[in-house]
């Protein structure tokens, strides 16, 4: 997938089309990938599965950042937040539905042996390798409550 080789092309073209959210936004993403590769223990290397965990963090931080401004009674700056969090969301692997989320979890309870909430540590720490990236952590915690409980 490798985000950082079409960024470039892309930062031009919103330039190009005079879009300052757009731009803000993938200059943002860029930074994030660039401290990632040269930090210390990277190797100057980020694999895909931690781009992506990168790119979900900076989602989660503008949702966050919207709810908070919200509350706040500043829809302008929540609105920004939303928008920035989707123009990230579109570098993320498709999200899983609802049901394809619940047939997913329902699969990985059923490999665990998996009968009770005693049980959710265990779902959690599987579904969470095998759909990173797919779902959103919290979405899949509230499944595997649902189906356990």
């Amino acid at each position: 997938m490798s985000v950082l080789g079409n960024l470039g092309e892309e930062i031009k073209a919103a330039m190009k089309a005079r879009d300052a959210l757009r731009l803000e936004t993938l200059r943002a993403i860029k930074k994030e990938l660039l401290e990632a590769r040269t930090a210390k223990n990277a190797g100057g290397e980020v694999s895909e599965e931690n781009e992506i965990k990168l790119l979900q963090k900076m989602v989660k931080q503008r949702r966050d950042s919207a709810d908070i401004y919200n509350a706040q009674g500043r829809a302008d700056l929540s609105e920004k937040e939303l928008m920035e969090a989707d123009i990230i969301g579109a570098y993320l692997p498709k999200q899983l539905t609802f049901e394809e989320l619940e047939s997913a979890v329902k699969k990985i309870i059923a490999s665990e042996n998996a009968t009770s909430m005693k049980d959710m540590g265990k779902v959690m720490a599987a579904a969470s390798s095998q759909l990173a990236g797919k779902a959103d952590g919290k979405d899949i915690s509230q499944m595997v409550k649902r189906l356990l409980s």
